[in-house]
């Protein structure tokens, strides 16, 4: 028998199946999707099988055989193994790589050389040999670092000992000492065997009798009897107990949020959205649903109702959320419906618990997998329902290779496994709602509140109207005074910042006008290093100006405010108020977001400060006031979807205030309140804002009337990294249809990131049929010639930003 292998490297010429032979002694066993350690060249590595067949292309005589056989259990599935080749083609990536993405990093091949002893009688130095005392396998680093690589080296070549490379996990299979306590009268016949004087065994002796025929584990017995392990030793060398090995998973630590909202019953439009939802299922249909409720319609009622629906029928549901801060509160509503049927998936986990966690998974242990992006890998192998929470977010795009975006690979394990999935959000990105009005996707529409609640009071507060009343602090006079309204009250309040961009631009205090490109309706970045404006998807460049175009005024310098600084001017207003401040500092540790979230909601803090991590998903009955304090730093970004990001997040923060009985208010301080994005999130006006955008994307040829492609070339030396991006945007010119239209090359956003200077070309089409085949003959040119000079191109389609 002959197995296709591909082999854990990343590179050109090995992006492809190799045949290696299968020895007697593995062929009952081996299975396609098993992992396999097979010599590669000079070396040993990590190989995924593929395929199994009888005949090679290849004389028979050339082929290595298999060394080891990893798995006697597939680690991937025959469905995974498609999708892997899918993947592979759809985001012009390595299979290697797109085998990898399928399993746990803990699953990872760990390389390790390893001296190998064939010939111990023969070994006469006597430093090497009190060294190996004994041993057969000894880690090459240890020789290393006991001096002894010579003597290694002089070994090797009169072939006494060989060096080998061992692949191991990068995380093993966690293991627990159990013991195994015998019955009442073997304890009773070995106490009256026990000399007087060993006092402790007796005590010991005595606590296993009352405990006689349990397992518990060493720790727990040495905890509850107060006996040191040399005692337990002792005693089981006497028979008293047997012990042994078990696994055990590491377990996340669970959530402490409490589910503060199970409904006796479901309003008549989530009853309408789960009934076509179930009836799908029912058809084993393959259906796309677009769930459009506004914030607090009971989105998450529908999943729960929907998932115990396919729970029922022996099926298994994966639900996919955009941000780790979400999971806590989701994984608890999930744990309180489902128990322990459900596991979860993070970058919050250790890489060991995500290991177990997959394990449980693979093992059909669980039926819920709740989790971020790569969640929606999950080895289930009877899907009945896939859920995308907050679909709109950028965070389902991966942003290194494989360059995936989970709503497409949802919607392709959908069809290997007839199942609907449920793309949810209050505001859908622009592609899937415009999907969703074509008829590719079903909508359905939730437009009111689940316990009926009115929305939020929404007050815009015009910051150039604070600065000409002589205020400069970053807190106008009536969110200032919402705020003590709310101490007074001991209710809640949210303030989020909007630290996402990390270009500045420039923009008048006075009339609130941003300088924008001529040529792209697009604000121009703040270059600090030389006082330049740019445009990063034509090129155009102007100096900064020192008034304002529009009203002549001199208060016009870039833009930008950070969380700590927002916490110091919150300390002197409000010096009685407890604050939260929630950010990538200070959620750094893990398990801070649910600690931090807790806190919270049990009460601990009057103010909760936070980025983009607070602005989804919470759900905690005392807010009722959140205050945005500068949105203008999304809505002025150098990118196509800044207006559409805005919307999405003023509608988001505007709904974490009132969900429950008490009413929520909502301040929105901006220097353009006149803009359509602040204007209708007020009310959650989603069509409205929904026809305009798609309008300016129309006029200026953005998605989703375009598709867009983005090339990057990034180099050290400034004038070689010019010139491939020349060379690359040539090649494409030359090679795709006249209706595409190539801009660039340009400097990127972050024109130079860990002193490596950075070019882009974009690529716009609506239909191109030679894109694909192109960008491959381009990768083989760059991955065959251009690598060498330590160039390196990425290749993304669809990005999720254009930086």
């Amino acid at each position: 028998m002959i197995a296709e292998v591909i082999v854990d490297v990343s590179a050109y010429p090995i992006d492809r199946p190799f045949d290696y032979l299968v020895p007697a002694s593995i062929t009952a066993v081996i299975e396609v999707g098993s992992r396999v350690k097979v010599p590669f060249g000079p070396r040993k590595v990590l190989g995924y099988i593929i395929g199994l067949k009888e005949e090679s292309e290849l004389d028979r005589s050339k082929l290595k055989p298999i060394d080891e056989l990893i798995d006697l259990e597939p680690v991937i599935s025959t469905e995974l193994l498609n999708l892997s080749k899918w993947l592979a083609t759809h985001t012009l990536a390595y299979e290697i790589d797109a085998l990898q993405v399928m399993l746990p990093a803990a699953m990872r091949a760990k390389y390790e050389k390893v001296i190998v002893v064939d010939e111990l009688e023969q070994i006469e130095d006597e430093a090497f040999k009190r060294f190996l005392a004994g041993r057969k396998r000894i880690p090459l680093k240890e020789a290393e670092a006991s001096g002894l690589l010579t003597t290694v080296k002089d070994y090797v070549k009169q072939g006494i000992i060989t060096v080998d490379t061992a692949i191991r996990q990068q995380t093993a299979v966690k293991k627990v000492r159990m013991i195994q306590i015998a019955d009442k009268e073997t304890l009773e016949t070995l106490l009256a065997s026990i000399q007087q004087n060993a006092k402790k065994q007796m005590e010991l002796m005595n606590w296993m009798i009352e405990h006689a025929g349990e397992t518990i584990s060493a720790k727990q017995l040495m905890e509850q009897s107060g006996i040191q392990a040399a005692i337990l030793k002792a005693v089981i060398e006497k028979g008293a107990a047997t012990e042994e090995l078990a696994e055990v998973y590491r377990e996340p630590e669970l959530p402490q949020l409490k589910d503060t909202a199970i409904p006796v019953r479901l309003t008549e439009e989530q009853a309408v959205a789960l009934a076509r939802i179930t009836d799908s299922f029912d058809k084993r249909k393959p259906e796309t649903f677009l769930l459009h409720g506004i914030t607090g319609s009971g989105k998450t009622e529908v999943y729960l109702r929907a998932i115990k629906h396919v729970l029922d029928q022996g099926k298994e549901a994966i639900v996919l959320v955009p941000e780790i801060s979400l999971t806590p509160q989701m994984t608890a509503r999930f744990k309180e419906r489902f128990g322990p049927l459900v596991a979860v998936m993070h970058s919050g986990l250790s890489s060991g618990e995500k290991f177990d966690e997959w394990r449980k998974i693979q093992r059909g242990e669980v039926k819920v997998v709740v989790g971020a992006r790569s969640a929606i890998f999950a080895p289930f192998e009877n899907i009945g329902l896939i859920i995308l929470d907050e679909e709109h977010e950028s965070t389902y795009k991966q942003e290194d290779t494989p360059r995936y975006h989970a709503r497409d690979v949802a919607i392709k394990r959908s069809e290997y496994y007839n199942c609907p999935v449920i793309l949810g959000s209050a505001t859908p990105s622009l592609e899937s709602y415009a999907r969703a009005s074509k008829g590719v996707y079903s909508l359905l529409t939730l437009s009111k509140r689940a316990k009926d609640q009115e929305l939020p009071a929404v007050t815009v507060v015009d910051m150039r109207e604070e600065l000409r009343n002589g205020n400069r602090s970053m807190f106008s006079l009536p969110l200032a005074d919402a705020v003590r309204i709310r101490l007074e009250k001991g209710e809640q309040t949210v303030l989020f910042l909007n630290k996402r961009g990390f270009s500045s631009f420039v923009l008048c205090r006075d009339c609130g006008t941003v300088v924008e490109c001529p040529n792209c309706d697009i604000s121009l970045t703040y270059h600090r290093a030389n006082e330049r404006l740019k445009c990063h998807y034509c090129g155009h460049e102007e100096r900064v100006p020192l008034q304002c175009p529009q009203c002549e005024s001199e208060h016009i310098r870039f833009f930008g405010t950070g969380t700590q600084k927002a916490q110091e001017e919150i300390a002197k207003l409000f010096p009685e108020a407890r604050v939260i401040r929630m950010d990538v500092d200070t959620t750094r540790q893990k398990g801070a977001h649910e600690r931090l979230l807790r806190q919270f909601s049990e009460g601990q803090a009057d103010i909760l400060l936070g980025t983009q991590m607070i602005a989804k998903g919470l759900d905690f009955p005392n807010i009722t006031l959140v205050g945005v304090l500068a949105a203008d730093t999304t809505l002025h970004l150098a990118d196509f979807r800044a207006a559409e990001k805005t919307f999405q997040l003023m509608t988001q923060v505007s709904g974490r205030a009132g969900r429950h009985d008490l009413a929520g208010e909502v301040f929105i301080q901006t220097y353009t309140p006149e803009h359509y994005a602040i204007e209708l999130s007020k009310a959650q006006h989603y069509e409205p804002f929904y026809q305009l955008e798609m309008a300016a994307r129309r006029q200026y040829g953005y998605p989703p009337y375009f598709y867009v492609t983005l090339v990057q070339f990034t180099h050290e030396d400034l004038l070689k990294v010019a010139d491939y991006a020349e060379k690359g945007t040539r090649f494409l010119k030359e090679h795709l249809s006249q209706h595409t239209v190539i801009i660039g090359p340009t400097a990127s956003a972050i024109s130079r990131v860990n002193n490596r200077y950075r070019y882009q070309c974009l690529i716009k089409y609506k239909k191109e049929p030679k894109l694909t085949e192109t960008l491959q003959q381009l990768i083989k040119i760059y991955r065959t010639d251009w690598i060498k000079s330590g160039l390196i191109m990425t290749v993304d389609v669809e990005p999720a930003s254009i930086f």
